[in-house]
């Protein structure tokens, strides 16, 4: 039997409007044939000769008639699951969540929080290949099924090169290619707030909205874009360093090199160090003894919990960071007129606590004319984000190919 990547790969135009039937159902579910002719804008015949294939490929089945009110009912057809499956990986910086999503778009399986210590270094990437592997092998998924899997990293990535030339970057060869080395399996990599945003796209809190930003706030800040329904990448993959505007004098050197970044204001990393600058000057927080007893101990979780349990030092950085935030993403409003903004990352844990400072500073520095389109909502996903936007953009990018 025909695959549908070697159908891919050899290019035919064929190929190409099966790939385009496929990627119909991904954003569509099931759909008749005559439906589907009139989306694609191909012949019935056409579309019945590539549907009746690709059922005997096995990507396609028949979920049974349409009921309908009078006349012929028409057979409704869509993604058959089993037909081949997708790995999305979020590495974050002590641990690694992993999904396996099957070709209709449902998680299959999950692992939250792997241990795992992310460095830029070979034995780091040794790691994160062992874990790859050995999820794979516990999912009683031949790894011939395992269509694509997309590994999500910070920093700047090119997506179409597989380049990655913030982290594991000691090599000349496109960090994608090693991992396909190295695992065995089709792998692409992309910029992990892209992926957050994709997923939350895909399977989140958007609602049919077009327009989207997605801010992620971690421990450093970034955004994902997507407009009428695509994420903007940029021509090199680099779109989205919303925290490398660099607009504060405050002489505080960004880990990317430079001074006065928002993001030395407005991350996990600057809630981080406020809070540790608080207490050594006298203030108290439930926080303290861990500050100082050893600051370098100190995690978003610890400072994420402290607001929840409404510590009222933890509430006010936090608050204030909400209001920056805000400021800042009034001038991306002016600039895109988005319908949704998303606030999503760690730090959107805190909920109310830093949603409202941000979006009571929307309204303060937007156009009114502009920001009235323009609707705030949490993360739904939170730290599933990731991993699901990951599987999800393994599939897209096998359409694609």
């Amino acid at each position: 039997m025909r695959t549908l990547k070697s159908e891919i790969e050899f290019g035919s135009k064929n190929a190409v409007n099966k790939k385009k039937i496929i990627t119909h159902y991904i954003y569509n579910g099931t759909s008749t044939i005559p439906e589907l002719a009139r989306t694609l804008d191909l012949s019935v015949p056409t579309v019945t000769k590539m549907i009746n294939e690709m059922c005997e490929e096995g990507y396609i089945i028949d979920y049974g008639k349409l009921e309908t009110s009078s006349g012929r009912h028409p057979n409704l057809y869509g993604l058959n699951p089993r037909s081949g499956y997708f790995v999305g990986v979020d590495i974050r910086r002590f641990n690694v969540n992993i999904g396996l999503m099957d070709f209709k778009g449902e998680m299959v399986k999950t692992r939250m929080n792997v241990p795992y210590d992310f460095d830029n270094t070979p034995q780091s990437l040794e790691e994160l290949v062992d874990i790859i592997k050995k999820f794979v092998a516990g999912s009683a998924i031949n790894p011939e099924h395992i269509l694509n899997i997309c590994v999500s990293i910070s920093g700047r990535v090119n997506p179409e090169s597989g380049y990655s030339f913030s982290t594991f970057n000691f090599s000349e060869r496109p960090l994608a290619d090693i991992l396909c080395e190295k695992t065995g399996m089709p792998v692409c990599i992309d910029n992990d707030t892209r992926i957050m945003a994709y997923g939350e796209y895909m399977n989140g809190c958007v609602k049919g909205e077009r327009d989207v930003i997605f801010v992620n706030m971690g421990w450093g800040l970034g955004i994902g874009i997507i407009i009428d329904g695509k994420t903007y990448k940029g021509k090199s993959g680099f779109a989205g360093e919303f925290g490398h505007f660099s607009v504060y004098n405050n002489e505080i050197i960004c880990h990317c090199g430079k001074k006065g970044c928002i993001e030395t204001e407005v991350s996990g990393k600057a809630l981080h160090r406020k809070l540790i600058e608080r207490v050594r000057d006298g203030e108290t927080s439930v926080l303290s003894s861990i500050i100082e007893k050893d600051a370098g101990s100190l995690t978003l979780d610890h400072i994420i919990d402290a607001v929840n349990r409404e510590d009222p030092l933890c509430i006010d950085i936090v608050e204030n960071v909400g209001r920056e935030l805000g400021k800042h993403i009034a001038g991306l409003i002016n600039i895109f007129n988005p319908e949704l903004v998303i606030i999503g990352g760690t730090l959107s844990e805190t909920g109310d606590y830093i949603i409202q400072p941000v979006i009571t500073a929307i309204k303060k520095y937007s156009l009114n004319l502009v920001n009235r389109d323009s609707e705030v909502r949490v993360s739904n996903l939170g730290q599933r984000a990731g991993f699901v936007g990951a599987c999800m953009q393994a599939r897209s990018a096998l359409m694609e190919a």
